[in-house]
């Protein structure tokens, strides 16, 4: 479980195919404290160190994460936003994360706003997820609040902070990102549909 609350950026040094797995090394400033069977957020999808070495350690992407997540499009050298699991009895500063990405979507619009950036995304229109205006929104592991929300978009507001110590300063018009839904919202729904 995470908060989406970015704890450090790391960097894929290297990706390499095994069978149908993509084997993705990283290199972080935390990863002299990791160990093998730890989970990691990374642009909010949960993985597993599988390896350490020096400063850099492996995890491995399945098909299955693949096809939900933008980690098709990754390349060596793109940065990643990272989070470890949180701790009982830590603050839990953003909104309860599981790193289970419910699908993708697309930056569509960035405005900048005298100090802070109004970034829009779009996603499927096949999509059963919903997003409130005032909620919780996790995009690319980062915990934010929904500012405007409309049927499969919404907008949301990056303070200058969260814009320079995530990948968000590299998010360009027409990038894909990851998305999880708010957990509670999406209980919330499964509930009402099944009574329908």
């Amino acid at each position: 479980m995470f908060t989406g609350i970015v704890e450090a950026v790391g960097i894929i040094k290297k990706i390499r195919t095994e069978s149908s797995n993509r084997i993705i090394t990283i290199e972080s400033p935390f990863t002299g404290e990791l160990k093998v069977d730890q989970s990691i957020a990374h642009d909010g999808v949960c993985l597993t160190v599988t390896e350490i070495q020096g400063k850099e350690y492996s995890v491995v992407v399945v098909n299955e994460t693949v096809s939900r997540t933008h980690f098709g499009k990754l390349r060596e050298g793109d940065q990643v936003n990272l989070e470890r699991s949180m701790k009982l009895g830590d603050r839990l500063d953003g909104h309860l994360v599981q790193g289970h990405v419910d699908e993708t979507a697309t930056c569509k619009k960035i405005e900048p706003q005298n100090g802070s950036w109004l970034f829009t995304f779009e996603y499927s229109q096949s999509s059963t997820q919903v997003t409130v205006s005032k909620g919780s929104i996790c995009v690319n592991g980062v915990s934010l609040t929904v500012v405007d929300s409309n049927e499969k978009s919404f907008s949301v507001a990056i303070i200058p902070y969260t814009f320079e110590q995530t990948n968000f300063h590299l998010l360009k018009v027409n990038d894909t990102v990851n998305l999880e839904f708010d957990i509670i919202g999406k209980y919330i729904l499964r509930l009402m549909k099944d009574r329908v």
